[in-house]
């Protein structure tokens, strides 16, 4: 189970992060200061950090910072504030990603599944198979039925993120999230226009796909 940790001095904050995260099957542990969050993380060791910037007391930059001392571990900043000079500052200190309050718990999700997709990636192996479909990332290759397939980069990327867990759905913000460096011009259309072209490529019958299957008023998932 993953174990996430949540550094914030707002209890209700906290208690919805906790609450949400939780009911995603991860193990939430939490801190009310910084300095009491230096104490739990050494003491869980958790795979992914969710820290406020601002605090009494110890604030998020400073505690981002003992961190980085010797850990490396996904971490994600939240703050009030919504200014390029705060993010930049925040990804320089070692942040991997920034979400302004207040924020939608679907994007939450999205954040830190592409995180952890990231994270991961050096762990990974270089060649992915998912039924017919061969993906060989370290020459961004993709095969069907022994066949070459040639994708775009942004199709490729779209692939891959449904080939990594197939069978589970991928909501439209997963998928804008993980595919598109800057989700703020990109939509639903975007989505739906590139899972098109994946299947004008991958389907027997993309009127009626097999592969890249449609959940009504959720996502898409990879059915191979």
């Amino acid at each position: 189970m993953m174990k996430v940790l949540i550094i914030d001095d707002e209890p209700d904050i906290v208690s919805l992060l906790k609450h949400f995260l939780s009911n995603q099957n991860r193990e939430v542990f939490t801190a009310a200061s910084g300095e009491e969050g230096l104490e739990m993380f050494v003491k869980v060791m958790p795979d992914l950090l969710i820290l406020d910037i601002m605090m009494p007391g110890m604030n998020g930059w400073e505690v981002l910072e003992e961190i980085r001392k010797f850990s490396e571990v996904p971490i994600i900043m939240l703050t009030a504030k919504d200014t390029a000079m705060d993010t930049a500052k925040g990804l320089l200190s070692g942040a991997d990603d920034y979400v302004k309050k207040p924020f939608d718990l679907g994007e939450i999700e999205a954040r830190i599944t592409a995180l952890m997709r990231r994270y991961q990636s050096g762990d990974q192996p270089t060649q992915l198979r998912v039924g017919d479909i061969s993906i060989d990332d370290s020459t961004k290759e993709v095969t069907l039925s022994g066949e070459p397939t040639k994708l775009s980069p942004k199709e490729y990327d779209l692939l891959q993120l449904l080939a990594s867990q197939p069978g589970k759905v991928f909501s439209h913000d997963e998928i804008i999230t993980a595919v598109w460096q800057d989700k703020h011009f990109v939509s639903s259309k975007d989505v739906i226009k590139y899972v098109n072209l994946l299947r004008n490529k991958l389907e027997t019958d993309p009127k009626d796909p097999k592969l890249i299957v449609n959940v009504r008023g959720f996502g898409y998932k990879l059915d191979a």
